[in-house]
């Protein structure tokens, strides 16, 4: 092996964790039993007299 092929495979490598990863993340994030988590946090976010629940410590 040379270092061209062990350079071309460890770059082919990454970019295949890469893309599956993203779309770990994507399905993750479309999911559909998560939505209902995704709209509570939106609501919250955007909820400026909300007081934190307790035990949250400025998350």
């Amino acid at each position: 092996m040379t270092y061209d092929t062990v350079a071309t495979f460890s770059q082919i490598t990454s970019l295949l964790m890469f893309v599956a990863m993203f779309l770990a993340v994507v399905a993750y994030a479309l999911w559909p039993s998560n939505g209902a988590k995704f709209i509570e946090i939106q609501r919250s976010a955007l909820d400026l007299d909300a007081k934190p629940k307790p035990g949250d410590q400025g998350r």
